[in-house]
Formats: structure tokens, sequence, C-alpha cells
């Protein structure tokens, strides 16, 4: 660790609060060179973890650098390695609770910014939010709060943020375990005076999951690694390139870095496919509707929907 980076936490571990002026500190220290080393990573992390009290300055500046830390400072960018993802949730378990103010909002972060991250990362970030909006109190980043439960707009937000996610666990589309999810908080907060959005969310998003259609899939870690490792090898020239690829059969090689061309498929077709509730989807719907032995105000509304959508 610099020995800079290290002083100011020293000094900084010791305050009541984190204040602009140590966010602008910080910023001095660690940005000059455009990259974050992973000792001032856990410095940073550190610091934020000691001092209960922060300002927004600093919050924004634990965001932006953790996220360029964890997402941005590797190859292939946007890919989120099996590595990063540890120590990310060995982080945010470290004091065994999340805070609302910077730990919620950069796993939020980090799934909007990521191309893809690993399968751990996404299930440990619906189980965490799922327990802040059912369980946490407290401010959040963007000025609005947490109330325990009940879903409030901010926690609708937030859901919302999380489900939608480009890295989250159903890109473009909210996947079985986001709307099982979606139910469990339903039922958790039935009874309590739950934001209009609420209702909202929950029904556009349990549709979603049922009759949506995406074409959309990122690439793999490994496949965007090859594929990132081919594009950057410059030591022979386009025409090197190219070369390289003929030499085993020009088709295969294309064909090993970006994968098989696609076959043409009836997008109207597909989409029509995805929007019925096949048989998988409807036993599904029916035990979790059937869970309680009753249909309640939100359910009510889900089918409504799904039905306006089918006619």
């Amino acid at each position: 660790m610099t020995a800079p980076i290290f002083d100011l936490t020293t000094r900084l571990k010791a305050k009541a609060e984190l204040t602009s002026e140590d966010t602008l500190a910080m910023r001095r220290i660690v940005w000059p060179d455009g990259a974050i080393e992973p000792a001032e990573a856990d410095a940073i992390f550190d610091l934020n973890t000691s001092v209960k009290s922060k300002s927004r300055e600093w919050v924004d500046f634990f965001v932006e650098a953790m996220n360029a830390y964890l997402v941005e400072q590797q190859s292939p960018r946007g890919y989120v390695d099996d590595a990063k993802a540890g120590w990310l949730m060995a982080r945010v378990d470290g004091d065994g609770r999340v805070d609302s103010l910077g730990e919620l909002e950069l796993l939020v972060k980090v799934l909007e910014s990521a191309t893809n991250v690993p399968e751990a990362l996404k299930t440990y970030a619906l189980r965490q939010i799922e327990t802040i909006v059912l369980t946490s109190t407290g401010p959040t980043r963007d000025g609005g709060s947490l109330d325990a439960g009940s879903i409030n707009a901010t926690e609708v937000k937030l859901l919302r943020r999380l489900l939608y996610a480009q890295a989250g666990d159903g890109p473009a589309l909210v996947s079985r375990a986001e709307a099982d999810m979606l139910f469990r908080i339903k039922d958790a907060t039935l009874a309590a005076a739950n934001a209009p959005e609420w209702q909202t969310l929950f029904v556009q998003a349990v549709g979603n999951h049922l009759m949506a259609h995406s074409d959309y899939q990122p690439l793999s870690h490994e496949r965007a690694t090859e594929l990132d490792s081919v594009m950057n090898d410059t030591r022979s020239g386009v025409g090197g390139f190219l070369g390289r690829l003929a030499e085993s059969n020009i088709n295969d090689g294309f064909r090993s870095v970006f994968g098989k061309k696609p076959q043409p498929v009836d997008h109207d077709a597909a989409v029509a496919a995805d929007r019925a509730v096949v048989a998988d989807e409807q036993a599904w719907l029916t035990s979790r509707i059937d869970a309680d032995q009753r249909l309640d105000p939100l359910e009510k509304a889900l089918l409504a929907f799904i039905a306006a959508e089918k006619s």
C-alpha cells in the first residue's frame, strides 16, 4: 500500500464523519494514476466500514472508486471475474450488515454497469436486496430511506434497478429467481401501507418473466476473454490476424472467436412463443398464487394484466 493513502486512511478512521474535504483529499491520492490497486481498494473499503457517518460526497466517491476497481480495471473490461466477485462479497459481509448508503448502492451499481458477473454474485445480490428491503431501516444514497416491513417508493426504485440491471440474474428479462423474490416480498408486506408504485412493479416484472421476449445474451467471461485477447493482439497487424485465421480455415477461425453464426429465425414467431404462458409457467404461477390459499389484490392485478396482454 502506498504511504500517502495509508497515512490518510489511518487518520480518517479516527474521525466521526467523512466530510467533503476528506473525500477531496482521498480523490487527490487515488485518481492521479488512473487506477486503483488491490491494497488501495482494501483501504478504501476498510475506511468506509470504520466510519459510520459519511457525507454524500464520500458515498459518491466510494461507489465510483469501487465500481471502477471491480468492473473497469480488468480485461475484458466490464466482466467481473470470480476473484473480484468473491472479494466484494467478503467485504460486504465483513461487518455482518449491508451499509445502505454505500455498499447497497455499490451492489446495484456493479450489476448495472457490468456486462456480466459470476452467478454467485447475482445470487448474492438478490438475497441481500431482499433482506434489506424487508428488514432494514435508514437512509439511502439517493436521499430516500429504507422502511422495514413495507415497500416505499425508494425501495421500489431500488428493486426496479436490480431487476433490469444489465448484469442481473436475468439480463433484459426478469428471471425465475427474481420473480420468486418478488412473490416473497409481496407475501411479507401484503398488509403494509406500501407505495402505489409497488403493485405496478410487481405486476409488470412478473408479467415480464412470464411473457417477455429478448434476443440479448451477454458473452460468457471465457468467450469475452478470448475475443479480447485476439482483438488486442497487435503483434502482426490486420494481415497477420487474417493470416492466422486462414492457416486453420478462416470460417473455423472466426467461429472459434465469435461463436457460430446464428441461423435466421422468425422474430415475430419467437415473440409470440414467449408471450404465451406455457405449462411450466402456468404451474409455477399457480403454485405461487395457491401458496397462501387466497387470491390477494396484487395477484388479481397480475392475472388481469396477463389476460389483457394475451387478448
